[in-house]
């Protein structure tokens, strides 16, 4: 079979689509012919000359597809507008929020291009045949979504389970691994901890790092900012953290990759009460909806608790393998050539 996938950027590009992109198409690559359209990417991708507006790169002309399937990645909506083909798949990602500053910029008239990027949206969404959200609990709760559950099937992100090594000999520190950004919600993390003996150790970069930096101090947090780091190190952190925190505020966050690589570690998750994050942090975790919920399911987790979390998560996170997730995808690739 002949796959074609757009999305508006492709690794280097950081960022959890583009990750997942990549993981699906080499999965799938397999055992298929499959190609990679995009702004940006390696020697195995088609790249697009694009108008490079921030997170949205826009095509400079129609594109052209030779394929049995094309399947599209939004929310950024362009590719897949650009792309006049049938059959299409189009993972739904996440909602359009337009976050309050883009690169240390204040973003004018934030509702008005949300109110235009859905309708831009919709329109894809009315055009392919199937929709793929990764948790019924996002899409039923999507103001976008709701009106498409009738083309709507389920596949959630996958991990590479074997990369991850699960243990129950944890070290005593609360972990965070995330850009540094405002919608990410570390501040409450912070808050949550203020005056606590808690060590935070917090991987990621982003353009409020500093004022991340501020507030721990402020609130005398423990915390070490490490920065970017090798994978291997990410894995190695998670492994032995006693939980992993994701304190997500908004819409943008619709399921978080970094809560199955923690439970495939054997780490308890602590999450944003959040539609998507929240359904798969309770397979393995707790939820919480305010920061002295966070606080007291922090102080009260204790090892054996840890324990039995940690082998619940894990059990939930091997269903969640490439191998199997990309299986899915190609059924229903399959049910529509």
């Amino acid at each position: 079979m002949k796959i074609v996938m757009t999305t508006p950027y492709y690794p280097p590009h950081v960022g959890g689509i583009e990750l997942h992109v990549k993981n699906l198409a080499s999965e799938l690559a397999k055992r298929h012919d499959v190609e990679v359209i995009s702004s940006c990417g390696g020697n195995k991708v088609t790249k697009i000359k694009c108008l490079n507006i921030p997170y949205s790169p826009i095509p400079l002309k129609r594109i052209k597809v030779d394929a049995d399937v094309v399947h599209h990645h939004i929310p950024s909506p362009f590719f897949a507008l650009m792309t006049d083909f049938k059959p299409s798949v189009v993972t739904y990602h996440n909602d359009i929020v337009i976050p309050d500053r883009v690169n240390g910029y204040r973003v004018r008239f934030r509702e008005s291009i949300e109110k235009i990027s859905e309708k831009i949206v919709r329109k894809v969404l009315d055009r392919c045949d199937v929709i793929i959200a990764t948790t019924l609990d996002y899409a039923i709760t999507s103001n976008v979504l709701k009106d498409y559950l009738h083309k709507i099937r389920i596949v959630p992100n996958g991990i590479h389970v074997r990369d991850f090594i699960y243990t129950t000999d944890k070290e005593d520190y609360i972990l965070y691994v995330g850009r540094l950004v405002e919608y990410k919600g570390l501040d409450t993390l912070i808050r949550a901890l203020s005056g606590s003996r808690e060590t935070l150790v917090v991987v990621g970069e982003g353009e409020d790092a500093e004022m991340f930096k501020r507030l721990a101090k402020k609130m005398n947090v423990n915390a070490v900012f490490l920065g970017k780091v090798s994978y291997n190190k990410v894995v190695h952190l998670i492994s032995k953290a006693k939980c992993l925190v994701l304190p997500s505020k908004n819409r943008l966050e619709a399921f978080g990759i970094v809560l199955l690589e923690a439970m495939a570690s054997g780490t308890p998750v602590i999450a944003s009460d959040i539609p998507g994050v929240r359904w798969i942090a309770g397979k393995g975790g707790f939820t919480f909806k305010s920061v002295e919920e966070l606080r007291s399911l922090i102080d009260n987790l204790d090892k054996k608790t840890v324990k039995i979390i940690g082998r619940k998560g894990r059990k939930f996170a091997e269903k969640h393998d490439w191998e199997i997730i990309a299986k899915k995808v190609e059924e229903i690739y399959k049910e529509l050539v």
